[in-house]
């Protein structure tokens, strides 16, 4: 008995010298910045806002003149850490030293899922953005359920925006949608290792017609959908797409086109009897869009990394690309980021529906900026990263964006 309530004290004793409180004390962490490569005559490393997010917890600090902003206070944890902030066409000249005609740029930097257990200095790398005119404005990708309970998927659109205050015309632009195979055919890595970091994997290119201009307005859309019906009747998470500017025609008859809407032309697919976009349900689902004089029959495609037999993919280098949103699936694990396909200077983070599998006719789409155009039409986020950049809504519609 005496060794039994001996062992029970010793137990009592080791217990009351353990410190509970080590896995939530707090600590301080600093975020040192660096600038972009293309910064060759130097910047202003002080005033820039860093952001860390904890899930529903939001931190922020501002940077001294070493380009530091120190966190202080912090509970250990996996947080996300990112940075944007604009620059002028004429500090892109002073600090770049390249003349090229600039409106001006996006500076941004993002970290995502990086453990703090204890105080330590983190570099967030930047890059540089040049804003641009046409940007990805939404993606409707997830699908939803009929009336009957039936996935339906014959709704889903891509729209894009018109960010600058002159008329653009979209004619000749090419639509590419990225590889989404559970299985990456190429991870990030595998890119580097083949491709010096130059090229995206495409399942599919379609085209803009170039037959003719298409002029999109200051603040104006385009809507390209793979169905342009009205698609209210089936259920009241869809939307009436008959005013689509473009429609992916259907080679196999299974989805319903409009006679009436012009064909957005079918450049390249990896799957024979698709014509239609293939935009995944649940994801990924990635989006870029580029311009390009080149014969693109002409570009190389690649098996799978490490193999010779299977489906093929199109290389398309990234230099052509105008714009590109990260789109992965979220799993019951949460989100993979592990299993990005573009590279940070493409797109320096993702978005994601909140739903596993789809049909939720959930919408992704850019949030509005406060500022405005010159004759006040709404300019869209694009700091280059569109965790930062992207909302999740089902109640958004082709063409509305929140004020």
């Amino acid at each position: 008995m005496k060794k039994i309530l001996y062992t029970l004290g010793t137990l009592l004793l080791l217990a009351s010298c353990i410190d509970y409180d080590d896995a939530t004390k707090e600590i301080t962490a600093r975020v040192k910045l660096t600038m972009p490569a293309e910064f060759v005559n130097g910047s202003d490393l002080a005033g820039h806002t860093i952001t860390m997010q904890q899930g529903s917890t939001l931190l922020t600090a501002t940077t001294d003149a070493d380009g530091i902003a120190t966190f202080s206070s912090l509970i250990p944890d996996i947080y996300d850490i990112s940075c944007s902030w604009e620059i002028t066409g004429d500090e892109y000249h002073k600090f770049t030293g390249d003349q090229q005609a600039v409106s001006g740029c996006t500076v941004s930097g993002s970290l995502n899922n990086h453990l703090i257990s204890e105080e330590q200095t983190i570099q967030l790398s930047t890059i540089l953005s040049i804003n641009r005119d046409i940007i990805i404005g939404k993606i409707y990708y997830a699908g939803s359920k009929d009336n009957n309970n039936r996935n339906y998927m014959p709704g889903k659109y891509l729209e894009l925006f018109n960010q600058s205050d002159k008329a653009v015309d979209v004619s000749g632009l090419y639509i590419g949608l990225v590889e989404a195979e559970s299985t990456q055919a190429y991870t990030l890595d595998n890119l580097h290792e083949a491709f010096a970091d130059s090229v995206v994997l495409l399942k599919q290119v379609f085209s803009i017609p170039a037959d003719k201009p298409f002029m999109v307005q200051p603040g104006g859309t385009v809507l390209i959908v793979n169905s342009a019906t009205d698609h209210r009747n089936n259920n009241d998470m869809e939307n009436d797409l008959t005013d689509a500017d473009f429609e992916a025609k259907d080679n196999s008859g299974r989805t319903q086109n409009n006679p009436n809407t012009p064909a957005l032309e079918l450049i390249y697919t990896m799957y024979p009897s698709i014509s239609n976009m293939n935009l995944v349900q649940s994801g990924p689902c990635s989006v870029v869009i580029f311009r390009t004089d080149e014969d693109i029959a002409a570009w190389d495609v690649t098996y799978p990394y490490g193999k010779t037999t299977g489906n093929q993919w199109l290389l398309l280098p990234k230099q052509h690309i105008i714009d590109g949103v990260e789109v992965l699936r979220n799993k019951n694990t949460g989100i993979d980021v592990d299993s990005k396909r573009l590279y940070p200077e493409i797109d320096a983070g993702y978005t994601n529906i909140e739903a596993i599998s789809g049909y939720t006719g959930e919408v992704v789409y850019r949030r509005t900026s406060d500022k405005h155009g010159a004759d006040g039409h709404l300019i869209l986020v694009d700091t280059n990263n569109s965790s930062n950049d992207f909302h999740v809504s089902k109640s958004i519609r082709p063409r509305q964006y929140d004020e």
